[in-house]
């Protein structure tokens, strides 16, 4: 099963805010960290319904760490592994 890195943050007075290093634009909010995983996870399997072309290859957490960009995102973030939730076009 392919799963992304993903980035999970909180701030005070704020739910958890995940983002993916390798997936541009797709996001999940939620009040905890497990509905935040799952929202995550969603997120994802909803954006690659209708995503043009190929799904963006997902890179390992050591490649990202050789990746400049990469290692000032993740400060003060959780790092999690989350796999695209099955959508119907993955059913079918």
């Amino acid at each position: 099963m392919t799963r992304y890195i993903a980035l999970i943050h909180k701030e005070p007075d704020s739910g958890y805010g995940v983002s993916f290093p390798d997936v541009a634009g797709v996001i999940a909010v939620a009040d905890t960290l497990d509905e935040t995983l799952r929202e995550a996870s969603a997120a994802l399997g909803f954006a690659f319904e209708d995503w043009p072309g190929e799904r963006p290859e997902p890179r390992s957490l050591d490649d990202l760490r050789r990746d400049p960009d990469f290692l000032r995102e993740p400060a003060d973030a959780v790092v999690a592994a989350i796999a695209p939730a099955p959508n119907m076009a993955d059913a079918a």
